[in-house]
């Protein structure tokens, strides 16, 4: 008596999902993308930032005190540790009076240098501004109706306007400056001008919302490598 084909019913499931080897092998290379993308991408900057910073630097040390006339083979990051040293020092000589005189003086310098004066001036507010620890730019995290009424863009809150454009502007009301950065690179985007009613405040940190406009909305505020954050609080499932 010859058997039938095998009763559905007794089939596992686990036959029946098994994964083909193309399905297998795709997965498995997905996986190794997802690994090595990231760090090649990281490896290749600070690689090509290590060099930046040594072709910079190295011109300015005599080359009796670079350890490449030394050795058969150049090393990488000396000039990168150089500028450290250096800036750091720098940093410290205004926490003195010595200090502080001489950057006036150099400061006074430049001021009477016409084209450089704006220049300089201008870089040295940014900057300023940027790394100002007790300066509020770029610290807050809003969305404002862009580009049109009903759809939300990401921003990053300025400060407030300047009396001078304030005043030039026809609504009289509070107006706050707004940087909207694009995808994927949120360091170009526009900045405007709007009634500060019309700006809602997020309660996420400015390195989130980085991550969600790189992104493209794939790492939501709250996740990390794409998956959620654990509450300490709550008791992880085996």
């Amino acid at each position: 008596m010859t058997a039938g084909p095998p009763d559905p019913r007794l089939i596992l499931p686990t036959e029946i999902l098994r994964p083909t080897w193309g399905a297998r092998l795709r997965r498995y290379f997905l996986t190794g993308l997802v690994i090595a993308a990231p760090l090649a991408i990281t490896a290749s900057v600070t690689w090509w930032f290590i060099n930046f910073i040594d072709g910079l630097v190295k011109p300015l040390i005599p080359n009796a005190y670079l350890p490449d006339a030394y050795l058969p083979y150049p090393v990488p990051g000396f000039g990168l540790v150089i500028a450290l040293v250096g800036l750091t020092f720098l940093g410290s000589m205004t926490h003195n009076l010595i200090g502080r005189s001489l950057i006036n003086t150099g400061e006074a310098i430049l001021n009477r240098m016409p084209v450089i004066r704006g220049l300089y001036k201008g870089v040295k507010q940014v900057f300023e501004t940027i790394f100002s620890q007790s300066g509020t730019s770029f610290r807050t995290v809003g969305m404002v109706q862009f580009p049109q009424p009903g759809m939300w863009s990401i921003v990053f809150i300025a400060q407030e306007a300047a009396p001078e454009i304030a005043e030039s502007l026809p609504d009289g009301e509070e107006q706050i400056g707004v940087f909207l950065p694009c995808t994927p690179n949120p360091t170009t985007g526009f900045f405007f001008y709007l009634p500060r009613r019309d700006v809602i405040e997020l309660s996420i940190s400015v390195e989130d919302g980085a991550k969600l406009i790189m992104s493209a909305g794939l790492i939501q505020p709250g996740e990390q490598n794409g998956k959620p954050k654990l509450d300490a609080k709550q008791p992880v499932s085996a």
